[in-house]
């Protein structure tokens, strides 16, 4: 008979890492939607913003069963990250926070996806496909590191916790683009942190409509509108002005300008290169912190 003692021993290893992540981890429910989440600190939770409904109440479902009503303490689109605030009182035994590890997942290394759904515990294996650098979001949200799985995930499995073979919760596991990203946990941590204290992550703002046009000597944005009390007002731009390079780079996109307004932008200067009538001209704009909507 062939020996099985390795394959016996990884599928024990593996056991156990699900098992110790059990305590933390909860299903979040809001109006249709279902998903996953898992306890940050006490009274306080960790979910998938993607996954979570816009309105209606929330309700955390333990492991044995136990509903609990939870409130948003602060959510950001752009890096798929929401906190959800719970009476910690009353908490079924045994539930604890997660220890995050800020450790990169080697290429080719095994990963275990654990979530609940309705308060059952599940788990699906699966292998780190890409571990990179940091990238920026097609919404703008700066991620410390690009973690990809090859498993698929279900929607319900959206904002539980992405293990390496030791058992360490390496982030959250959510729905990419025809892929399962993990939001690492040096994102979730860093984010989490500033919705505990702001509610929000402020973001830069320009105040100003734009739309990609082409001119005579390539692709710009033309100002379609402008916020009288906006950045782009303060400076000087007016409708139908045309921006042909922004921080002395030449434009690629309005989505890449956007994406650029990340916290760290706001009150930073910028040469605004632009067309008005044909004629060139050169402005100087401070970013601003978007407002609240």
């Amino acid at each position: 008979m062939p020996d099985l003692s390795a394959l016996t021993a990884l599928s024990s290893a593996l056991s156990s890492a699900v098992a110790g992540a059990m305590p933390a981890l909860v299903s979040v429910q809001s109006h249709r939607s279902r998903a996953s989440g898992f306890v940050w600190k006490p009274g306080l939770i960790v979910t998938a913003d993607e996954a979570l409904a816009d309105d209606g109440e929330i309700a955390l479902v333990f492991a044995d069963g136990t509903s609990k009503p939870a409130t948003i303490a602060g959510r950001d689109h752009t890096t798929d990250i929401a906190l959800l605030r719970f009476e910690a009182a009353g908490v079924p035994s045994g539930v604890a926070p997660v220890t995050l590890a800020t450790e990169v997942p080697a290429l080719g290394s095994l990963a275990v996806i654990v979530a609940a759904d309705h308060g059952t515990p599940t788990a699906a294996l699966a292998m780190v496909s890409k571990s990179a650098g940091r990238w920026r979001s097609m919404r703008g949200g700066e991620i410390d590191t690009r973690i990809e799985l090859d498993g698929r995930l279900r929607h319900s499995q959206q904002g539980g916790l992405a293990l390496n073979a030791a058992g360490q919760a390496i982030g959250m596991p959510v729905l990419g683009p025809r892929r399962t990203l993990v939001i690492p946990a040096a994102t979730i941590v860093r984010v989490a942190s500033r919705l505990e204290t702001h509610g929000r992550i402020a973001r830069g703002y320009l105040g100003a409509g734009l739309q990609q046009v082409e001119y005579a000597d390539g692709v710009g944005a033309m100002v379609m509108s402008v916020d009288k009390a906006g950045p782009a007002a303060t400076a000087g731009l007016r409708q139908g002005d045309v921006i042909t390079t922004f921080n002395k780079e030449s434009f690629s996109g309005v989505r890449t300008m956007l994406r650029a307004l990340g916290p760290e932008s706001i009150g930073a200067v910028v040469e605004v290169a632009a067309l008005r009538g044909g004629e060139p001209m050169t402005l100087s704009l401070v970013i601003g912190e978007r407002p609240e909507r």
